[in-house]
């Protein structure tokens, strides 16, 4: 019975691009695509592009780190020679606003790989890595699966 439950609450796929997917919640309506790091997998770190309708918010960038960041240390993304300053709490980081998310998204939709660079709580650097093959398709299916 409980498994039924989860599955009927849980996400919906949309598709899967490569090593992104594409997923739809209810309650409140959102849709995103997702992926997991191709390096950097320590913890559950993970970088997705949403999209909520109720809320007027398309293409909102949120990653989850590798690991717990130093109170002073930055976040930066990275794709190609482009580089975003993110916001950060101490295991999420998101992008400061709408422009930036737009124009992040639009690195990746021409990029190759991305990386999210900081420093970890114990003072030692890290990087997660994320290959963009499939964002591009999996960022406008879930888009299109909110509408």
């Amino acid at each position: 019975m409980i498994a039924l439950l989860l599955a009927v609450a849980g996400p919906q796929a949309i598709g899967i691009h490569q090593r992104w997917g594409a997923f739809r919640n209810d309650g409140p309506t959102r849709c995103y695509a997702i992926s997991r790091p191709v390096a950097g997998k320590t913890g559950a770190p993970f970088a997705s592009v949403a999209t909520w309708p109720g809320a007027r918010v398309r293409g909102q960038l949120h990653v989850r780190l590798s690991r717990e960041k130093s109170d002073r240390a930055r976040v930066v993304l990275a794709i190609g020679d482009r580089r975003f300053d993110l916001t950060a709490g101490r295991i999420d980081a998101w992008s400061p606003d709408a422009d930036t998310d737009r124009a992040i998204v639009a690195a990746m939709r021409g990029g190759r790989s991305m990386s999210i660079e900081s420093v970890a709580a114990n003072g030692a650097p890290f990087v997660d890595v994320y290959a963009l093959a499939g964002a591009a398709t999996a960022i406008d299916a879930a888009a299109l699966g909110c509408f």
